[in-house]
């Protein structure tokens, strides 16, 4: 996940995002189960990359039944309290990570990280009056949220984001947490 427009801000402002994003992050993971024996995460910044371990104990269904209507809540509950309010932009994949003593890499990162930092997503975000907005990979949309979980409406994802990545197309999948498909913030 990343801070909308965090580069705009000082040196000040950022500690307290960061400080803010961090706190409501670990929060959304706890009340969902996802403890940090089952995750590795990764500063970026003005933001946090989180790879969830596969594991019978934190289903993929988890993240988004669970995990993203909580960060939501938890960041709509935020902004509406405290004077450093902010937004977010949230991307899940899941896929293979490759591991060396540097830390983490691999197209499943690279496709990830491209999602997230998308133009088209950021232009959703804009365009919304809502705290942040999600994109999901095709395979993660294909694997899961196509399939009619309980607690994940595959309406309100609308397949809005290309990319290519090591000469492959993927296609992106967004979602606005609280908002109806087609309602757009004026």
């Amino acid at each position: 996940m990343d801070i909308e427009r965090s580069t705009s801000q000082n040196n000040t402002a950022k500690a307290w995002l960061r400080n803010d994003m961090y706190a409501l992050f670990e929060r959304a993971m706890l009340d969902c189960g996802i403890t940090e024996d089952l995750r590795e995460q990764f500063d970026r910044g003005d933001g946090v990359m989180a790879l969830v371990h596969p594991s019978d104990l934190v289903p993929k269904t988890r993240l988004l039944d669970t995990f993203v209507p909580r960060l939501n809540e938890l960041l709509e509950a935020h902004n509406a309290e405290q004077e450093h309010s902010f937004r977010l932009r949230v991307a899940i994949h899941s896929g293979d990570v490759v591991f060396d003593e540097r830390g983490t890499f691999g197209e499943d990162i690279d496709v990830t990280i491209r999602l997230l930092d998308h133009l088209d997503l950021k232009a959703r975000l804009d365009a919304t009056a809502a705290p942040m907005v999600l994109v999901v990979s095709e395979h993660f949309h294909r694997s899961v949220i196509r399939h009619g979980y309980v607690g994940i409406d595959a309406a309100s994802f609308e397949p809005s984001i290309e990319l290519e990545v090591a000469g492959q197309g993927y296609l992106g999948w967004v979602h606005v947490p609280g908002e109806v498909r087609g309602d757009l913030a004026s």
